[in-house]
């Protein structure tokens, strides 16, 4: 692939993945009950409701899942991949296998967001542990769910939770499945950032 190729397809990667991580978020947040009120959560909202809205008339909500976010995390991913592969010169593949990289592609790119919003939260709780930021607020409401089942497993020793440093061997290891996954099915190197 030529300079301008790569740039271009840099490009839409980028643009695309940036989209992406704003539904899986959404999504999560949905999960999770967060604060809707918050001013990310807003932005999160209006960056959204443009394609998820229509989605949302024809795909029903199941029970907490918002379905329509699922679909449309799925979608966005799948027409990466086919830019993807046509701008890298791949030959396309079979629906079915675009279709299982873009889930791969998914569960990846939502277990990166966990990790990074773990992280974010460490570092802040160093940096500025008085801070009532809305984002911090919002990353902590994300985290929540997850966190919680290992604080129970690992207690705070000395006012020292730990029980991030579990998280993230558990992220880890889904982190390495994920990329065996790819390999597996095939995925060439590239076509999903992160794998």
């Amino acid at each position: 692939m030529n300079l301008l190729g790569e740039i271009f397809n840099y490009l839409i990667q980028t643009a695309l993945s940036l989209f992406l991580f704003a539904v899986l978020i959404r999504l999560m947040l949905q999960l999770a009950r967060a604060d809707f009120y918050n001013p990310v959560s807003q932005f999160v909202v209006r960056v959204t409701n443009p394609l998820l809205l229509p989605l949302r008339r024809l795909i029903p909500a199941i029970g907490k899942l918002d379905t329509a976010s699922v679909v449309l995390a799925l979608l966005v991913q799948t027409a990466s991949i086919i830019a993807s592969l046509a701008l890298m010169g791949y030959r396309p593949a079979n629906l079915l296998i675009i279709l299982v990289w873009s889930l791969i592609g998914v569960l990846s790119l939502a277990v990166n967001l966990f990790f990074f919003a773990i992280l974010g939260l460490i570092i802040f709780s160093w940096i500025a542990p008085q801070t009532h930021h809305p984002a911090l607020a919002l990353l902590h409401q994300l985290t929540e769910p997850v966190m919680g089942p290992f604080r129970r497993l690992v207690p705070p020793i000395g006012g020292l939770d730990l029980s991030p440093i579990l998280v993230f061997v558990v992220i880890n290891v889904l982190g390495k499945l994920l990329a065996a996954m790819a390999a597996q099915f095939g995925m060439p190197p590239g076509i999903v950032p992160g794998l």
